[in-house]
């Protein structure tokens, strides 16, 4: 999975993060079972930008939550 940029998820709809946001904690599980059955991860820094994405879909959700609640 490429790597998603803060103005592309801005622009996702709730649905559409809640997807991605499902894909990636998928993508981080498989990740972290290969490495810890022992096999050599394909590319090490993927899991930390992936909890990064993660951190950054749920900041978006919580902002955009507070901006519904306040109107």
């Amino acid at each position: 999975m490429a790597i998603v940029k803060k103005a592309k998820l801005r622009e996702m709809n709730s649905n559409e993060l809640a997807e991605k946001l499902r894909e990636l904690r998928l993508e981080i599980s498989k990740e972290i079972a290969a490495s810890e059955v022992g096999g050599t991860v394909k590319n090490s820094g993927r899991i930390r930008e992936s909890k990064k994405t993660i951190a950054r879909i749920l900041t978006i959700q919580h902002q955009k939550k507070s901006a519904e609640a306040k109107k």
